[in-house]
């Protein structure tokens, strides 16, 4: 079995469409704009935006900036409609390199109002064209494409370093197909096309030829699956999607010869579904297209607008009543401390006593006197009450005995 991951990490929500990959254009910004410039002309996207783009630049500049073009990394971002009602926002990075002799990488986040339907249209094709998908349409492991074959290599070491890269760092749903026999050009054909469109840029198809039956499953051995004899399987990735499980995802017989094979499309759809505990990479895009949006409508800066508005209201009623708190408090200890030199005038500053003696002043705190006050009675007379009820106490039965005894 594939091993677990030992952290927990986030899994993508449901509305989310994650994908990246390689391109081979040196400046693709300018085929980006001017793709976007014409869905937007045709009413395919609503609209378009390239954050912090630089001002144009001096025609003695220009070189220098498609110099910079070249190594910087440049953000697109994009928003449309789909079921003409659900919005999507999607916001495409491109520029970034890996290793500098690796071909720059570009990562796209889409995010819609409701879960993902595969039935929408790819966001990959709302900002690439798809007429040039053959410079763009590279995965992450050099030498694999979406919508396309990709053989397996000869070379068992090339074979099962191919497959480990494809399980750790792509994206893609990857399905290793084992073929019986050699297929005809009817067998040829790759499985994205029947795919629906919002997974054709997310499936790579390895073809396993005959005689490699032993090697590929060798080579998958680590990632604890196996791929039937003329059959096919779907590669858990990493981290392995919640719920996958080998045996769910194999398909025991793929016919190659054109005709479409249902059951293992029928799995790749359910895969897709599957809770995906995103890597770090996709994260990092996700969290970017939600605290780095700035493609917004009026109404949605209205409505920011009024939000900041209902915070700042809510912080001042919130100031407000502190103060109010504060200045009540402040005002009882004024008057406790009024109060406290009022008591501190009237106590008596001392009496004589029949001995010709002075008490000494009163200096006790006013609420130790207070109590002293009501309490003093109450001593009084439960003192009185035991010297009456006291042996020796006059009246007594003890006094009348003596008297008797006298008489």
């Amino acid at each position: 079995m594939p091993k677990r991951p030992t952290t927990t990490r986030p899994t993508a929500p449901e509305t989310v469409w994650l994908a990246s990959g390689h391109h081979t254009w040196p400046t693709p910004e300018d085929i980006l704009r001017n793709n976007l410039r014409k869905l937007k002309t045709s009413g395919t996207i609503q609209d378009f935006l390239e954050p912090g783009s630089p001002p144009e630049p001096e025609p003695d500049a220009e070189a220098e900036a498609e110099a910079e073009a070249e190594t910087g990394e440049r953000v697109f971002e994009a928003r449309w409609h789909v079921d003409e009602a659900v919005t999507v926002r999607a916001r495409l990075t491109t520029g970034v390199r890996e290793r500098p002799d690796q071909e720059p990488r570009w990562t796209l986040a889409a995010e819609a109002e409701r879960p993902w339907d595969p039935a929408w249209p790819s966001p990959a094709t709302m900002f690439w064209p798809e007429t040039s998908s053959e410079s763009w349409d590279h995965d992450v492991v050099a030498g694999l494409r979406p919508q396309h074959i990709n053989p397996l290599p000869q070379d068992d070491a090339a074979l099962r370093r191919l497959l480990r890269d494809a399980a750790r760092r792509s994206w893609s749903i990857n399905v290793v197909v084992h073929e019986a026999m050699t297929p005809d050009e009817r067998g040829l054909l790759p499985l994205a096309r029947l795919l629906p469109p919002g997974l054709r840029h997310r499936v790579v198809e390895h073809r396993a030829a005959p005689e490699q039956f032993q090697a590929v499953n060798w080579a998958l051995y680590d990632l604890g699956v196996r791929v039937p004899r003329g059959g096919a399987v779907i590669l858990p990735g990493t981290p392995a999607r919640i719920g996958y499980e080998a045996q769910d995802f194999a398909v025991r017989s793929v016919f190659l010869d054109g005709s479409e094979p249902t059951e293992l499309l029928d799995k790749v759809v359910t895969f897709a579904a599957l809770p995906w505990p995103l890597p770090e990479d996709a994260e990092k895009a996700l969290t970017a297209l939600r605290r780095d949006w700035h493609l917004v409508t009026i109404e949605e800066e209205l409505a920011h607008a009024r939000a900041l508005v209902d915070s700042y209201a809510e912080a001042l009623d919130a100031m407000t009543r502190s103060r109010d708190r504060y200045r009540e408090a402040t005002e009882l200890a004024h008057e406790a401390l009024a109060e406290l030199k009022e008591l501190r005038r009237i106590a008596p500053a001392g009496r004589e006593t029949s001995y010709g003696q002075h008490e000494r002043p009163v200096t006790a705190n006013p609420l130790t006197t207070a109590i002293q006050r009501l309490t003093g009675p109450l001593r009084s007379r439960r003192m009185s009450g035991d010297e009456a009820n006291a042996p020796d106490a006059p009246g007594s039965e003890g006094e009348s005995r003596e008297s008797g005894s006298d008489r």
